[in-house]
């Protein structure tokens, strides 16, 4: 429901997305939503950000159902036309998927209102197929898609380490800056001086931070190494998406503190 003296040029709209139709590999990410916020009121952390921000019943905080279709195939649609409704109310879309192939519809909304927008995008894989398996709307795909879409002007990744050949040549197609792991030294590595949309697919960090994700890929980010370079931004942060969260994978529910944890260093800077 949304707060009575919400100021809707500062507020966030936090949803779920539970989707996993276009997962190539383990289904799981479409319950992600329902324990993610089950985990958040759950009484095992406080509701402050690290930079002081207390998210407790804040005012320009706007909690949304998880949201529903009647079949996978209208999921995108529905995607969409949430999101855009979000922006044009003059709001920041905060939305806990799902698979990671949510952030294509996500951003064809956040275009309702937003031109020349810039990702960062946080992942162990690029996700720059031109199709995978033979589904263009893959996990695999959503930036393929969102840079030949001309719905981001500049794609930033960081903590890639599974690039192959044909990614290579699409990271060259789309001009991306792939910032891959074994080069990471830390947020100074980047130039961010535009409004940005965050994705943070949750196998960026290393399986000992987040076992709980269908792909799990050794020699990634800590949990703190994200934190360091979403504090670090300096830039107003419109829109947002934490994915691939799989609890059907995760450990003593690590992974959905992870998860909440994120969630609640991106709102805090999303409010300020």
């Amino acid at each position: 429901m949304t707060h009575p003296d919400i100021k809707p040029t500062n507020a966030v709209s936090v949803f779920g997305v539970p989707f996993d139709a276009y997962s190539s590999f383990l289904k799981g990410p479409a319950k992600a939503p329902l324990v993610f916020f089950d985990s958040l009121s759950n009484g095992s952390a406080n509701s402050s950000t690290e930079l002081g921000v207390d998210l407790k019943k804040h005012p320009h905080i706007e909690f949304i159902e998880s949201i529903t279709w009647p079949e996978d195939d209208q999921a995108f649609a529905v995607i969409e036309n949430t999101v855009s409704q979000i922006v044009e109310g003059g709001r920041k879309p905060l939305v806990i998927g799902g698979d990671h192939s949510i952030t294509y519809p996500v951003l064809k909304g956040v275009a309702a209102k937003h031109d020349n927008v810039t990702i960062l995008h946080f992942d162990a894989h690029p996700d720059l197929y031109d199709e995978f398996k033979g589904n263009r709307y893959s996990h695999a795909c959503p930036f393929a898609r969102i840079m030949e879409s001309n719905l981001a002007s500049r794609l930033v990744q960081v903590g890639i380490r599974t690039l192959n050949a044909h990614q290579r040549e699409q990271a060259q197609r789309f001009n991306v800056e792939v910032h891959e792991m074994r080069h990471w030294q830390g947020p100074e590595q980047l130039d961010i001086k535009e409004p940005v949309y965050i994705s943070i697919d949750i196998d960026a960090l290393d399986p000992a931070f987040a076992p709980g994700v269908s792909h799990l890929e050794p020699g990634g980010m800590s949990v703190r190494q994200i934190l360091d370079v979403i504090h670090s931004l300096d830039v107003p942060i419109i829109g947002a998406d934490i994915v691939e969260l799989n609890p059907t994978r995760d450990i003593n529910n690590m992974t959905a503190m992870v998860a909440i944890k994120l969630y609640k260093e991106l709102c805090g800077k999303m409010l300020g």
